[in-house]
């Protein structure tokens, strides 16, 4: 396994969840102070939209670059277009806690999980289900009796998406068909200890993963060989691979504890690293 060294990119955010590379900058939203930025590869911010719905908790781009957010306590995804918020789909009525994490397609359907419980209230673990949403904003489950479905990645190819189920300590992989209905639910990886959240896949299909509960971003491969590390302080969150070149690996970081970020304490920050494997 190879150690890695981070370098930091920017602090002072509060907490910063789902970074996705997209037009030459790092696009990231902070979940607790509501803000969605824009950074350069030298870390310069700038704020793309403030006052997003509470607990923006990801982002993503529709194959237009249409930007889509999760309003995650109304269990909306939302769109942003003319610098103005509009619906894209309404989830309310299926999924059975706060929107979480999703992932786009190549045709513009959204995988999308959501907690499955009220985390906030201390209600008891609940298994829950991934949703498709259709570019027409049809909602349907896509998997069901997840545990945590959190970040999610599909392969190069397509027929392939991998979600970490947080709670369970594992990666969990479905075959795609043509029509992104998924199938054969397996293990892709038992993480054992580490709670995996924010997930991205490079181009030979490696899938890093953050791990909140240990506070490291590591890189595994099927069946659970962990090829690359990089630690830091605190939490790690999410994960994505961008720069100019492909080879940079961006990590949102917490230093502090659950109770800072619902503070609004401002221990959030952005490190980077070279890796060998480009984004995919």
């Amino acid at each position: 396994m190879k150690e890695h060294s981070s370098q930091l990119l920017a602090d002072d955010f509060v907490f910063l969840e789902a970074p996705r590379w997209h037009a030459g900058r790092l696009w990231v939203p902070d979940v607790f102070d509501s803000i969605l930025y824009s950074l350069d590869a030298d870390g310069r911010r700038s704020v793309v939209y403030a006052g997003l719905p509470p607990r923006p908790n990801s982002i993503g781009f529709l194959p237009d670059g249409t930007l889509l957010i999760v309003s995650s306590v109304a269990r909306h995804l939302v769109r942003l277009v003319g610098g103005r918020l509009e619906r894209h789909a309404d989830l309310s009525q299926h999924a059975t806690g706060d929107l979480n994490d999703f992932v786009v397609d190549e045709s513009g359907c959204v995988y999308v999980g959501n907690f499955g419980y009220d985390l906030f209230a201390g209600a008891p673990l609940a298994p829950t289900a991934i949703h498709r949403v259709d570019p027409d904003g049809t909602v349907s489950i896509a998997a069901s009796g997840l545990e945590f479905p959190n970040g999610a990645v599909i392969t190069r190819n397509g027929r392939k998406l991998i979600v970490a189920e947080t709670w369970a300590g594992r990666l969990s992989a479905f075959d795609r068909d043509t029509a992104g209905r998924l199938a054969n639910r397996r293990i892709y990886a038992e993480l054992g200890q580490r709670q995996p959240d924010g997930l991205c896949i490079d181009a030979e299909d490696g899938v890093w993963v953050s791990s909140f509960s240990t506070g490291e971003v590591i890189r595994v491969l099927h069946g659970g060989r962990i090829t690359d590390r990089v630690a830091f302080p605190g939490s790690a969150v999410a994960c994505q691979l961008g720069g100019a070149d492909g080879h940079t690996l961006f990590c949102t970081t917490y230093d502090g504890t659950i109770a800072d970020q619902q503070k609004k304490l401002r221990r959030g920050a952005v490190h980077t690293l070279r890796v060998e494997v480009p984004r995919a």
